[in-house]
């Protein structure tokens, strides 16, 4: 076990989750890619590459199940760096074969670079809003076994993971924060952006 890549890689993953928790708490995260959670991800991608390059994917027996799961996090939000995302995904595609992390991890993984590419997902772990504010799953391949293949890498059920998020954004929203005209303009303000953002990093010709 090498303990202080471990310890090194929970800090970069709670680094980034504290980031992010600020940014939605001050209703930031809601107009594009904020340049402090890019900023972020990025520098942690960074050092996520240079590990990759010295021992390869950081396994169970390497830096524990918490120390595993923190790099699959920062490699899931290094999404500013195709080339990069894909070759977690081969690791983590490879590790999973032999059981040194769990199979869901690259599932997670393999569904957001389809998407971003502009394909259906396989999965159905990505989630966008709509213009009204609720969740829904990106296109999803072959949507009647959707729940088998969840199944098998240990993942509720789609309807199960649905009602989980909104039963969290009732808890959470105020129905009057936002007019619903204002957040159908923003909706596709958003939506704009994002897809000059794909073209921008290069998910996109």
């Amino acid at each position: 076990m090498n303990e202080p890549l471990r310890a090194e890689l929970r800090q970069l993953a709670s680094h980034d989750l504290k980031v992010r928790g600020g940014l939605l708490a001050n209703g930031a995260l809601g107009d594009g890619y904020h340049p402090q959670m890019r900023t972020v991800h990025e520098q942690n991608a960074a050092r996520l590459e240079s590990i990759l390059d010295e021992v390869g994917w950081p396994s169970h027996d390497l830096v524990g199940e918490d120390g595993t799961e923190a790099a699959w996090l920062i490699a899931q939000h290094a999404i500013g760096r195709p080339a990069f995302q894909r070759r977690c995904l081969a690791l983590l595609q490879d590790a999973a074969k032999t059981g040194k992390i769990p199979a869901w991890q690259p599932a997670y993984l393999l569904d957001r670079i389809r998407m971003f590419e502009g394909r259906p997902q396989i999965y159905g772990t990505q989630f966008e809003e709509d213009e009204n504010g609720e969740p829904h799953p990106t296109p999803i391949e072959d949507p009647d076994h959707v729940n088998e293949r969840r199944a098998k890498i240990g993942l509720d059920s789609l309807e199960e993971r649905l009602q989980k998020m909104r039963n969290s954004e009732e808890r959470t929203r105020n129905p009057n924060a936002i007019d619903p005209q204002e957040r159908k303009r923003k909706h596709q303000e958003w939506k704009k952006g994002y897809e000059a953002w794909l073209g921008e990093v290069g998910w996109r010709d």
